[in-house]
């Protein structure tokens, strides 16, 4: 038969009914959640976060088709607000119930996110978001509240192995080839649980190992010569991503500005999203520069607002801005040292009870048990400060706090000594 051309074959092979979906089973099981929600036709609008490939759209596109509901699908990259007041308008035309897929929806800004609320709470429209990153931080309030957030894994070894069968079945059936899977190693490792990087694998080795007599042999050497020159690129979604964004934090830490903006050129190059890179100039602010420059929290947080409300391509002005200032900033990783030192402690120590002095005592009986018994009011004493003990007595003398050696620090163990003497 003669080989189909267009659509890649992760296209080709999409299930169009849920037994022939594969993974998934927490949610989509016999007696799982969503798979009785589908069963009863009672859907309600949710928000399906996994990693790329596990499974979101297809899924989306086959509960459309079991329940026979009309189905609108937008892309968060490329539709706005207008679109989608469009596909509401039109939902409302067909009498409601339409099933509305947005995919990356975490790309959507406040105000597109705002404008689906209504609709939901209606029930004009049953959406069905698809999001790679946390909805907890990337979906707004009202919205989370108003839908079911199901999370999908990503695909292991058994589902990929099943995926390949499917792949070498359509290839003999349709395409009268033969394709010899020797080895799998290399095309599931390559996958990293995507189904659609192992497709896409899969394909481009059998085409460039398939013989003149129409027999693909796949091993694990041959795929790994085949696709060595799309491991070496920037991937957002693979490998390469953890690399780049760790470069990138290591360069505004050790203070190279000149770094930080290459690496910062390279994410958005690769297509990263700009909140993930503004979200950890947020925790690095905190994490690395910290009390060394209090003001790099705040302008992290800004830059964070900022690059939400702008998008691209202004925010990556903001984000180059923001890694420089970070970069160049002095640094200090005292209040992150701090709270692991107190976690450690706590761990430790487990349950210490809280001092009487400091425990409230509303009730007679509360205060009959010395509750709040010989607590000093900081207010009322000179410079807003008496000495007196916060922790529990076992543990009063240890440190969990050591300013760092730079000025604004400095500055604080000055006013520290000041206040509690030997004890800083």
């Amino acid at each position: 038969m003669q080989e189909q051309r267009g659509k890649p074959l992760a296209e080709k092979l999409r299930p169009e009914k849920l037994d022939d979906f594969i993974g998934q089973e927490h949610l989509l099981g016999a007696d799982a959640p969503l798979r009785r929600a589908i069963d009863s036709g009672q859907l309600p609008s949710m928000i399906l976060w996994g990693p790329p490939g596990c499974g979101k759209t297809t899924l989306a596109r086959i509960v459309s088709a079991t329940l026979f509901r009309p189905f609108y699908t937008l892309s968060a990259v490329s539709s706005g607000v207008k679109d989608v007041r469009q596909v509401i308008a039109n939902a409302r035309q067909g009498g409601g119930g339409a099933i509305l897929f947005i995919d990356e929806i975490h790309r959507f800004s406040k105000s597109q996110q705002d404008s689906l609320l209504g609709a939901v709470e209606e029930g004009t429209i049953t959406l069905m978001g698809a999001t790679t990153e946390n909805p907890s931080f990337e979906v707004i309030s009202p919205l989370l509240s108003r839908t079911q957030t199901y999370v999908l894994q990503p695909l292991n070894r058994d589902h990929l192995l099943e995926l390949l069968r499917v792949a070498v079945d359509y290839y003999r059936e349709q395409l009268g080839v033969r394709v010899e899977l020797k080895q799998t190693n290399a095309l599931i490792r390559i996958s990293g649980g995507d189904a659609r990087k192992l497709f896409n694998a899969f394909e481009l080795a059998e085409s460039m190992l398939r013989s003149g007599g129409g027999v693909s042999e796949i091993t694990d050497e041959a795929v790994y010569k085949v696709i060595q020159e799309n491991l070496a690129r920037y991937d957002k979604d693979g490998e390469m991503h953890y690399h780049i964004i760790s470069a990138f934090i290591k360069s505004i830490r050790g203070g190279d500005p000149q770094a930080a903006v290459y690496w910062l050129a390279r994410m958005l190059q690769g297509g990263e999203e700009p909140r993930f890179i503004a979200r950890r100039l947020l925790i690095l602010a905190a994490e690395d520069v910290g009390l060394a420059n209090p003001n790099a929290l705040l302008i992290a947080q800004s830059c964070f607002q900022a690059v939400e409300s702008t998008g691209l391509p202004e925010g990556r002005i903001i984000l180059s801005e923001t890694a420089i200032y970070l970069a160049s900033s002095p640094k200090s990783n005292t209040a992150y040292m701090a709270i692991n030192n107190a976690e450690k402690l706590v761990k430790e120590t487990g349950d210490l009870p809280v001092p009487l002095h400091l425990r409230n005592a509303p009730t007679k009986l509360m205060k009959d048990q010395e509750y709040g018994k010989n607590y000093k009011y900081a207010h009322d004493y000179p410079g807003s400060f008496v000495k007196q003990d916060f922790l529990p007595h076992s543990i009063k003398d240890i440190k969990i706090y050591e300013p760092g050696n730079n000025h604004r620090e400095q500055e604080m163990l000055k006013r520290l000594r000041q206040w509690w003497g030997k004890d800083y």
